[in-house]
């Protein structure tokens, strides 16, 4: 049995622009993996991609041994931002994605249910967003993405608009849920804490056009806690790729001040 996805040549250009070059990349069945890299490397853009949202300008993704070329329910998308509607409840916005998809019965709504409580909502289904903090919002933004059951779920920095302790809480949480299902999962982030707690392998892109620069294996045990991020050897995995993308950050901040 191959690879969950796979990913060949991967190239992206915008006009002129190259975003993405020659990304080559395998992942398994239930594998996490984290995406980082300075600002304007193609991180997102690479995520739309494997999403169907954005067609490569050359190269393929290849998913369960089908070409991707358009969104579609194998995949579920967890934006940055929540993006939830105001006037529909928590159960609502949660279950969106089957009634597009015309799938909404009993058994839908149970596990619609199943998920809010799987995410910490057991209680405010009828809740509307306003009501929420961002957390609650993103544990929304989570379970309507799950409730479609995708393959692959692909997170475009779900956290960075979050506090700095309510990020934490949010990392120890997804692994909690991702310990339940093990989704084949896809996150971009900023954060190389974020990336190295999160993920059995961390891809460290270099600066425009991306390109993959290390593909770096964390083999850290499972379950993980935060006390984990105090720990040497965590420290030395955040270390090694700050190394690797420091200059690139630093040339990427001077040409955004320019």
């Amino acid at each position: 049995m191959g690879p969950k996805l796979s990913i060949s040549n991967l190239g992206k250009f915008f006009g002129d622009l190259q975003v993405l070059r020659g990304i080559d990349l395998a992942v398994e069945r239930g594998e996490f993996i984290s995406v980082v890299g300075p600002s304007g490397c193609g991180k997102t853009t690479f995520l739309r991609i494997v999403a169907g949202l954005e067609q490569a300008s050359s190269g393929q993704v290849v998913l369960d041994g089908r070409v991707v070329r358009s969104p579609g329910g194998d995949r579920g998308f967890v934006f940055q931002t929540d993006s939830l509607l105001p006037w529909r409840t928590v159960f609502a916005n949660a279950i969106i994605g089957r009634e597009i998809a015309g799938q909404v019965g009993p058994a839908e709504r149970q596990r619609t249910l199943e998920l809010l409580k799987l995410v910490g909502l057991e209680g405010f289904e009828h809740y509307h967003p306003r009501q929420l903090s961002g957390g609650m919002r993103q544990r929304v933004n989570l379970a309507r993405a799950l409730a479609i059951d995708p393959q692959v779920l692909l997170m475009d920095e779900p956290f960075s608009s979050l506090d700095a302790q309510t990020r934490e809480i949010m990392q120890t949480e997804l692994m909690r849920i991702w310990e339940e299902g093990r989704k084949t999962v896809l996150f971009v982030t900023h954060q190389i804490d974020e990336a190295v707690f999160l993920s059995d392998r961390v891809l460290v892109f270099a600066r425009r056009p991306g390109r993959l620069r290390e593909n770096v294996s964390i083999n850290l045990a499972r379950p993980r806690t935060l006390a984990m991020k105090r720990t040497p050897e965590f420290v030395r995995y955040v270390d090694h790729i700050w190394r690797l993308i420091e200059d690139d950050v630093r040339a990427s901040v001077i040409e955004e001040m320019v």
